[in-house]
């Protein structure tokens, strides 16, 4: 009788490390950051330690890489998502539905990593922040509506911070994310459209006649 070998596939260095990560992202939303260790994660990931070690010399590495791509994923969820809306509605009611979305899943799980001092102020935050997004979304509210960019970068900025709020809230409380979705939506539409109504009557800028 003929035994057939199996051949164990070799998985490319960055393949090995997305998995390393995938590993220790579900140790932290399943016991906490403290249960992550080199020798736990080798276990998990069914790798030696020295393996573990060779793609991350400590755990610190580790969390801050984990936390790193958990943002920029979801920064590329929001583009791509504030890039398929045609209208004002659409773009805030999608955006607002791919954050909540991914915060009602991954949210304990940053939540745990951004707590870490050590994790949290690491890193170059202009390649994930939403400094970048905003002012996307400010630039359309801008050209669309008239508004000086001087006034629509705040605006998009204060208002990004809405479902930043309803995601929180989300995650501590037992209540239907297409309920919190829906007030959300409707909180962000109400400010701009107000922000477009003031902007062109009592905060457009006075043009006064020249003195005779």
């Amino acid at each position: 009788m003929t035994i057939e070998k199996k051949t164990r596939s070799r998985l490319s260095p960055n393949a090995r490390k997305s998995m390393i990560l995938d590993h220790a992202a579900r140790l932290i939303s399943a016991e906490g950051v403290s249960a992550v260790n080199m020798e736990r994660l080798g276990k998990e990931a069914g790798v030696s330690k020295a393996l573990v070690y060779n793609y991350y010399p400590n755990v610190t590495l580790v969390l801050q890489e984990l936390l790193t791509r958990e943002y920029r994923h979801l920064r590329k969820l929001q583009f791509e998502a504030a890039e398929s809306g045609k209208t004002l509605e659409q773009l805030v009611r999608r955006v607002t539905h791919v954050y909540l979305v991914y915060i009602k899943e991954h949210g304990p799980l940053i939540d745990r990593l951004a707590a870490e001092p050590s994790v949290a102020n690491n890193g170059d935050p202009t390649e994930y922040s939403r400094d970048s997004a905003v002012e996307y979304i400010a630039r359309i509210f801008s050209e669309n509506f008239q508004i000086d960019m001087s006034i629509a970068l705040p605006v998009v900025d204060i208002s990004y911070g809405l479902p930043a709020a309803a995601g929180h809230y989300i995650t501590s409380h037992d209540i239907s994310l297409q309920e919190i979705e829906d007030i959300t939506v409707i909180m962000i539409l109400a400010s701009l459209e107000a922000v477009v109504s003031k902007h062109k009557t009592s905060l457009k800028l006075l043009h006064r006649p020249e003195s005779s």
